[in-house]
């Protein structure tokens, strides 16, 4: 079979789907430029945003996301994927909208951190209240795996973090709120801690902690590569 081309579905937000593309980039071997595989990127910046509409708050941002799809489709991607966790909320809708599949990250990187991971029984998630009103990471409990989600206040600082700092490009002050979540999740039990947000994967790698960090974004870019390459 020949190489397939990799969509991206981007602009939520920007930085992840910029840091999405380069995690495809790293993980493609190669030898000279015309070894990495065909990418075509729609980076809408202006489709609304996914957690007020999931809490019932904001406008619903699928007719914008079907919008992009099918310009993807249109222009030639063989399948989808999202930088975005909580837009996943809206990936069976999406799904049936378009021709060529859309890959579901979330789940994805479920059954891949069972297969690295395979003694984790309990992860901490950092995520957006979107994400986790969800229940998008319930799949992790197919592969026997416990979430565990941060404390009331603990889950506002997460929040301060995505929006009031790494949105707006400050990933050092997002990044120390967020490594001290993960440490009082990590102290009431979790064997891992799961970059729920794409804003997370930004300042939270694995190394960081004295646990696995799983980043779904890494996860996603690598099984891109895998089927692009036939």
């Amino acid at each position: 079979m020949g190489e397939k081309i990799i969509g991206i579905l981007g602009g939520m937000g920007p930085e992840a789907t910029a840091d999405l593309y380069m995690k495809i980039i790293r993980a493609t071997n190669v030898e000279k430029d015309q070894d990495h595989y065909r990418v075509i990127i729609d980076s809408n910046a202006k489709i609304p945003d996914r957690t007020p509409a999931i809490l019932g708050k904001g406008p619903n941002p699928l007719p914008m996301m079907l919008e992009t799809g099918l310009n993807l489709q249109r222009a030639g991607a063989d399948f989808i994927i999202m930088p975005c966790n909580t837009a996943h909320y809206f990936h069976d809708r999406l799904q049936a909208g378009l021709e060529i599949p859309v890959l579901h990250m979330i789940r994805l990187s479920a059954e891949d951190t069972r297969r690295r991971h395979p003694k984790v029984s309990k992860a901490g998630l950092l995520a957006s209240d979107g994400t986790l009103a969800s229940r998008l990471y319930e799949s992790y409990g197919e592969q026997g795996i416990e979430i565990v989600a941060p404390s009331g206040e603990s889950q506002r600082d997460v929040m301060n973090a995505i929006y009031r700092y790494i949105k707006r490009g400050d990933l050092e002050t997002g990044g120390k709120l967020l490594h001290r979540v993960a440490h009082e999740i990590m102290d009431a039990g979790a064997e891992a801690v799961i970059c729920g947000c794409t804003e997370v994967s930004l300042v939270l790698h694995d190394g960081d902690l004295t646990v696995p960090v799983v980043d779904p974004l890494q996860v996603l870019a690598e099984k891109a590569v895998e089927l692009a390459r036939g």
